[in-house]
């Protein structure tokens, strides 16, 4: 459902993607129609990075099609959003994972560190309407902190050149690759277990050798960490649920 960089080398493919509402069942959805050059058939996805369902069209497909095939399964969509794992604001008392270790978040009115950990939990000081803003600015600056280190002793291993590594909220990519070595990756990678992360991370940076998921890219992630499986087996079942923080 989220997957990672498709290549490295060259661009993605276009997408011409459109926002709107549509009622299903009674129930208003929030809809992104997108026209896809790869797409050779209606698709339906539930991305789960929030409570949207997105409606894939061939370039030369009639919207009125798509819309038509979207009410048909709309019984399939409205079960698919009511199985989406709950919404988790940033908020005092929210429980969640960091580094896959349940923690508990904090307010802290208090003096001190903007955030700082005490044992299980994770108290956030200042006024208590900015802690989510706060506590959202640490876990990226976290994430820097753990995956820079990381990216580049990888990258190193293979000779690679890396030239910047971008932290972002990417909604459909836990990770990616451009020409020239650039790497980016989503800072909720911060929030899973460090076999996951190191798996990503390894395969953004393998992308800078081997663009394609051929073969020999394989053979270099594996190269890279040893938690390939594991990692890409937690993503599947668990990666839906980091969308659904803060």
């Amino acid at each position: 459902m989220f997957p990672l960089a498709r290549r490295c080398a060259g661009g993605y493919h276009e997408r011409m993607a459109d926002n709107r509402t549509i009622e299903l069942g009674g129930r208003a959805v929030a809809l992104v129609v997108r026209r896809s050059k790869r797409a050779r058939r209606l698709a339906l996805r539930i991305p789960g990075h929030d409570d949207s369902v997105e409606l894939v069209l061939p370039m030369r497909a009639p919207e009125a099609d798509g819309l038509a095939f979207l009410r048909s399964r709309s019984s399939w969509v409205l079960d698919r959003l009511d199985r989406l794992p709950p919404r988790v604001p940033f908020a005092d008392g929210a429980e969640l994972p960091l580094g896959g270790v349940p923690h508990r978040l904090r307010w802290h009115p208090g003096d001190g560190p903007p955030v700082a950990i005490d044992g299980h939990d994770i108290l956030v000081a200042g006024r208590q309407e900015h802690m989510a803003r706060r506590f959202r600015d640490w876990l990226h600056t976290e994430a820097r902190r753990r995956i820079t280190p990381l990216a580049r002793d990888k990258a190193a291993m293979i000779a690679a050149p890396v030239t910047r590594i971008t932290i972002r909220d990417q909604k459909s990519r836990w990770g990616s690759c451009a020409p020239g070595g650039r790497l980016s990756f989503n800072w909720r990678l911060v929030l899973a277990p460090p076999p996951v992360l190191d798996y990503v991370v390894a395969h953004e940076v393998a992308h800078l050798s081997e663009p394609n998921h051929s073969p020999a890219f394989w053979r270099l992630v594996d190269r890279l960490t040893e938690g390939r499986e594991t990692g890409r087996d937690w993503l599947r079942r668990h990666g839906p649920q980091l969308h659904r923080y803060g």
